[in-house]
């Protein structure tokens, strides 16, 4: 049964983003566009002259006009994360007259470097079953399954476009640290970045977000330009700007790296981190409290497109959340929290 998209993504992850190291490994045709569409950002662009030698350019995946042969196309990817599904949207944006009117979702639990060729004839599991897509909207779909998976397979009937493809769940994957070299060369053996959200972090709230999402804090890779970073809007009036993330363990920080990488003109001028340890708290107290924060970095000034390695932690107690501040406002590019699980 379709439903509305806010009806249940709240607190879940695209699992299938090429942010978070999602990938297409394959698809049975994309005459008309490349099925890497399917995992970028946004809801895909309409330019209405663009063409290519194949016809029309459009941003999603697209196959031809079948005439004959199976029945229907597929693409295959690799989540970046394995986890629990809890829901799909085949967002079918801009593709009108050209749309599937039925899509399926299949899953399979296999090693990540599994390649497209091993993975078409093997066992799946059918985890949607077909259902009908409106044309030029977001198909979101609740899934009932309650195993863990690492890659899923699209079915479309019988052809034709789907602008983007999201698999909304929750991180169940083993720990895996994606960083700069100089950061893994500084780690220690368990050790491994808490707050990540490929390892099952969480941004919760934040006092804004005016120019980028929150969640872009804990993405896996490092930022490619200023946009995919947290930036703030400017501060007109006292105070200052916070976010906070809920650790994929509670455990303890040993590492933590903040990163301004691109932020020239719009960094912050400090920062500092405080903790809390506390699996029970809800959502409403962690954005109004009050809550018995605990100061692990006090206030430190901060440079423009800079990686900085934090030292002087004030406390080495397990935690459960952090909130980092920023005075008075800008961007952030990345927070990494390296730690061991309590």
């Amino acid at each position: 049964m379709a439903t509305t998209t806010n009806d249940v993504l709240s607190g879940l992850v695209d699992l299938a983003s090429a942010d978070l190291g999602g990938k297409v490994l394959g698809c049975t045709d994309e005459w008309f566009a490349e099925a890497d569409n399917l995992i970028k950002r946004g809801r895909g662009v309409f330019l209405p002259d663009e063409y290519t030698d194949r016809g029309k350019w459009m941003d999603g995946w697209e196959s031809r006009r079948r005439r004959g042969g199976p029945d229907h196309d597929y693409a295959i990817l690799s989540l970046g994360a394995s986890g629990k599904i809890r829901a799909f949207d085949i967002d079918t944006n801009h593709f009108l007259g050209n749309h599937p009117p039925i899509g399926a979702v299949d899953a399979i639990v296999a090693d990540r470097d599994t390649k497209y060729g091993e993975l078409q004839d093997a066992d799946w599991t059918e985890i949607l079953p077909q259902s009908p897509l409106k044309l030029g909207s977001q198909n979101v779909f609740v899934c009932s399954s309650d195993q863990a998976w690492t890659h899923v397979r699209l079915r479309i009937y019988p052809d034709g476009g789907v602008a983007r493809f999201r698999v909304w769940g929750e991180v169940e994957d083993s720990p895996r640290v994606i960083d700069e070299p100089d950061t893994v060369s500084q780690l220690r053996d368990g050790e491994w970045d808490l707050a990540a959200l490929h390892n099952g972090g969480m941004t919760m709230a934040c006092s804004d977000m005016f120019f980028s999402p929150m969640t872009n804090l804990i993405l896996p890779f490092p930022a490619g330009n200023m946009g995919e970073g947290w930036e703030t809007r400017r501060k007109r009036h006292a105070g200052h700007d916070w976010i906070i993330v809920k650790l994929a363990k509670r455990g303890t920080i040993r590492l933590p790296v903040v990163d301004t990488h691109f932020f020239k003109g719009n960094y912050p001028e400090s920062f500092s981190l405080e903790t809390i340890d506390d699996p029970d708290v809800t959502l409403a107290e962690l954005t109004w409290g009050p809550l018995p924060w605990q100061p692990l970095v006090a206030r430190t000034k901060l440079g423009p497109d800079e990686r900085r390695f934090v030292d002087g932690l004030q406390h080495t107690s397990p935690v459960t959340h952090v909130r980092l501040n920023i005075y008075p406002d800008g961007g952030i590019s990345r927070l990494r929290l390296y730690g061991s699980p309590a």
